[in-house]
């Protein structure tokens, strides 16, 4: 792959992005643009802005704090989100904020919200009102159940991942749902708002034309969920539900050591015949119970037992060693912070540091990259983030859109911005 440097392009770099969203969902979304080379413009209520500038913790000249203690405080959840965006202020409800979005939308290429169903209409600031503002306008919408899902009420990641049966993928059998440690539906409805924006630029370029593209939360995880044939599963009297492994495909998951955990695949002959001589038990391979890949499976409780009696006597460092002398695929389940500053996702800026920019000294934070790699474009963030409310209001109104000062401080004056 060729050599990227600081002065290479970054793909999407000449769009720009109207970003009306907030919390997690539309700001990743937008994120990501960012990242890719777009000029992003987050619009925020002036009355409080993104709900994420409330999230615990924060970080500021005393480091890292439960608690916001100082007016310059910024919340992590912020810091991590607003990367690379330039930051107005927007009173979305106010007579005339119309007007200023239909300018905003004027020279924009992409629109992103992630309100509730119907909201964005209602404020004026629709599809509709992108439209008539700027045809080739390519507007998406992120919601938890589609944009016609007018009476669903509001969706967050944990309702979500209980409606799409994704909480009973996980766990023991008899155990309660296991809730994802990360907000996944949060996370993964922005990927295919990305991927349907990307598409829809591509068409844009036959066309001429832009239009509405709307994912939903719930259809996104489900539709990951559904990647596994449940019925036949449950048809098969197989167990969906099999804690740290997964049966049908025994071995495979996560086993105990004396001290922590060891994830091993060893699905096919091969592997399975290197599992049983790094733990010194090549008779299991002869015992019929064992001895093909659909006995395994048919038997894999006991086999199981076996190997975790086996991993429990040894520390996992040690595991890990014997296991791929013998070409079995096996890695440490590592904590979060540690897995952040693996030196390889560092390397390719698959994680990123970030710092408050007035007390960078204070604390190390990591938080995510773009994780893709081109060979002839980079991704990486604009040094730009509206630590204030409207703290770029100057630059978007007054140098990209040509608002001069009298219209400015009138619009202030008024509650518009």
């Amino acid at each position: 792959m060729t050599e990227t440097t600081a002065t290479t392009p970054r793909p999407l770099e000449g769009l720009r992005v109207i970003d009306l969203t907030r919390a997690l969902a539309g700001p990743y979304a937008t994120l990501l643009l960012a990242g890719l080379g777009a000029e992003v413009i987050k619009v925020e209520d002036p009355r409080g802005g993104d709900l994420a500038r409330e999230n615990s913790p924060y970080v500021g000249r005393d480091g890292v704090t439960v608690e916001r203690a100082h007016e310059d405080d910024v919340s992590i959840s912020h810091l991590s989100r607003a990367r690379g965006k330039l930051g107005v202020s927007l009173n979305l409800k106010a007579s005339g904020a119309q007007q200023v979005f239909h300018d905003l939308c004027r020279g924009a290429d992409i629109v992103v919200e992630n309100f509730t169903a119907g909201t964005a209409d209602r404020l004026g600031v629709g599809y509709a009102a992108a439209r008539a503002a700027n045809p080739g306008a390519i507007y998406c919408s992120l919601s938890g159940f589609g944009a016609n899902a007018l009476d669903a009420g509001k969706a967050m990641d944990v309702i979500i991942q209980a409606l799409s049966g994704a909480m009973y993928t996980s766990g023991d059998p008899d155990a309660p749902p296991v809730r994802m440690g990360i907000p996944v539906a949060d996370m993964l409805a922005p990927v295919f708002g990305v991927i349907g924006i990307l598409a829809a630029l591509e068409q844009r370029h036959r066309t001429g034309q832009g239009q509405h593209i709307d994912v939903s939360m719930l259809g996104a995880l489900t539709s990951f969920v559904a990647i596994e044939n449940w019925s036949a599963l449950a048809a098969a009297g197989m167990p969906a539900r099999t804690g740290l492994t997964v049966q049908r495909l025994s071995p495979f998951g996560v086993f105990e050591c004396a001290d922590g955990y060891v994830a091993i695949v060893a699905v096919h002959e091969k592997l399975a015949r290197g599992l049983f001589r790094a733990m010194g038990a090549m008779d299991l391979g002869d015992d019929p119970r064992f001895a093909s890949r659909d006995a395994r499976v048919a038997n894999a409780p006991t086999l199981e037992a076996q190997i975790t009696a086996w991993s429990r006597t040894l520390p996992v460092a040690e595991v890990v060693r014997l296991l791929e002398a013998e070409g079995v695929p096996a890695a440490p389940v590592r904590h979060p912070e540690e897995a952040l500053s693996d030196p390889r996702v560092i390397a390719r800026t698959e994680t990123t540091p970030i710092a408050h920019p007035r007390y960078p000294h204070r604390s190390e934070l990591r938080s995510s990259g773009v994780p893709i790699q081109f060979s002839a474009a980079r991704t990486g963030f604009d040094d730009a983030l509206p630590i204030t409310i409207g703290e770029h209001n100057h630059r978007v109104y007054r140098d990209l859109l040509g608002y001069d000062e009298a219209e400015i401080a009138r619009l202030a004056q008024e509650g518009v911005i």
